[in-house]
């Protein structure tokens, strides 16, 4: 199975090939994965150096001229250290880009706090109008790069990890797509944390969501699950970054009716020890024997 950096890689390539308004942005990272492309489109592949505000700006410079530019980096690169540059130059002048990360929450810890992002989607939620998809498999991950490509000019952020689901699901980008179905509560799984959710909930009576897309959130798609037939309140959310970052969408989307939400994620901690992913996955109880031990707790 490649992975979904090589998915983007080679989906980005083709798009390039095929779409004279497309201009891809980088700095410096698997920027030698694009040289071919670079060869046949130096004037719309542009490699900018570890200047990650200049990667953003660049970026917004290309809308203003009518181009659909994707910019690419790590995601405490492309997110956090540029962040003033995304409010201004991209949201703030109401122009369009598609940014898309690599190396998720924790990714590759060995290289330190510099390159964990689990507040990536946290900031961008202080930001109006942008659409968020969190793909859990290489397949999942080019259908929605394609579609952030297609989505007029909007801003829309695509974040990939090494960490992957087995097999994909049939997605409809911004749509809640039930993998189980069950009377005990909903639990919503977001990209590639669903086959540890599905392990976790194995012999459980729960509805298991699976969501490829949290901003907008798919707030009819939760209500129709809590609708079900001897349906309950009882709601876990369970995200590959900070623990939270969706749980208002879920409160607003069940603003009318009593409800219960047990929210999982990164924790809100300074992360100094860092280990394997696997490792980071144990420690924040986002494994399978974690999240079996909080959800069952939860629900029953």
């Amino acid at each position: 199975m490649d992975t979904m950096r090589e998915r983007f890689v080679d989906v980005t390539t083709r798009l390039l090939d095929e779409d004279p308004r497309l201009a891809l942005v980088l700095a410096d990272i698997t920027a030698a994965s694009f040289d071919p492309a670079h060869e046949r489109h130096p004037d719309r592949v542009v490699n900018v150096g570890i200047r990650e505000q200049l990667l953003i700006g660049a970026a917004g410079g290309l809308a203003l001229t009518g181009m659909r530019p994707i910019a690419h980096t790590f995601a405490s690169f492309l997110v956090e250290r540029p962040f003033e540059q995304v409010k201004l130059s991209l949201s703030h002048q109401g122009v369009g880009a598609v940014l898309v990360s690599a190396g998720g929450s924790y990714d590759n810890p060995a290289a330190g706090r510099t390159h964990m992002a689990p507040g990536d989607v946290a900031l961008l939620d202080t930001l109006p109008d942008w659409t968020v998809h969190v793909p859990g498999h290489p397949e999942e991950a080019e259908r929605l790069l394609r579609h952030a490509y297609a989505d007029g000019d909007r801003n829309v952020y695509v974040r990939l990890s090494a960490q992957q689901n087995e097999t994909p699901v049939a997605i409809e980008p911004g749509r809640l797509t039930a993998v189980r179905t069950g009377r005990g509560g909903v639990v919503v799984a977001v990209g590639p944390v669903l086959d540890a959710v599905l392990a976790a909930t194995e012999g459980l009576d729960a509805t298991v969501l699976y969501a490829a897309t949290v901003r907008p959130f798919d707030r009819a798609g939760l209500r129709a699950a809590l609708d079900a037939p001897s349906g309950r309140g009882d709601v876990v959310l369970v995200e590959p970054y900070l623990a939270g970052t969706s749980a208002h969408a879920v409160h607003e989307a069940l603003a009318d009716r009593p409800h219960r939400l047990l929210a999982l994620g990164v924790p809100r901690a300074e992360h100094r020890h860092y280990g394997s992913m696997a490792e980071h996955l144990a420690a924040y109880g986002l494994d399978a024997a974690g999240l079996r031990e909080r959800i069952g707790t939860f629900l029953w």
